[in-house]
């Protein structure tokens, strides 16, 4: 019986969404399995790492949990940068929530990576009685603009693991980016002359 390889990889991930969504929230209850229920609000961004055994692989994310408020939106780009994936997260409660989710997918398809794997989180998935954003109508969209959809709760801690983990198993998968940002140097000789100087 022939083994089959197993893959190490570094994996950066992005949180994206509205203050109050429980971008936060989810990261500390997948990371440390807590859940606090006066988080505070993250100022610029939060770095933390996590190594999952999916598939044959090891993966080790680094997770980017940015900031929601609008004064830190700039900012943003510098941490979706060269991400493998991103969640999207919003409050099933707050249509509001929902549509700032919308504007960070829409940005994510014109700035970010065209392989980047996408999720759309329904946070807050605990306070149902106050749900303002249908679940039929996330995953339509979610399907509509290629990301997979789930809806979590950082505070019973459903479908928190699996968010992570379905990226984690779609990343091996994933193409990688052909052509990285910078230039192609072919190994060909210069036309014309074939000695050439650069400080002369």
């Amino acid at each position: 019986m022939a083994s089959t390889g197993h893959t190490n990889l570094n994996a950066k991930l992005v949180l994206l969404g509205d203050m109050g969504a429980g971008k936060s929230s989810l990261v500390i209850r997948f990371i440390k399995g807590q859940f606090l229920e006066f988080q505070e609000s993250t100022i610029g961004a939060a770095f933390f790492s996590s190594t999952l055994a999916v598939n044959n692989a090891t993966v080790k994310f680094e997770i980017w949990d940015t900031a929601g408020q609008e004064r830190y939106h700039s900012l943003a780009p510098m941490y979706y940068r060269g991400a493998a994936a991103a969640i999207i997260v919003y409050d099933i409660t707050s249509s509001d929530s929902f549509a700032k989710a919308k504007k960070w997918v829409q940005e994510l398809q014109k700035q970010g990576n065209s392989n980047m794997i996408m999720a759309l989180a329904g946070n807050k998935a605990d306070l149902e009685d106050r749900r303002n954003v249908p679940a039929e109508e996330a995953h339509l969209y979610a399907e509509e603009n290629g990301l997979f959809f789930m809806e979590t709760s950082a505070k019973t801690a459903v479908n928190v693991n699996d968010i992570f983990y379905e990226i984690a198993k779609r990343l091996p998968t994933a193409q990688p980016t052909q052509n990285p940002a910078g230039m192609v140097l072919e190994n060909r000789p210069a036309e014309g002359s074939r000695t050439a100087s650069c400080c002369t």
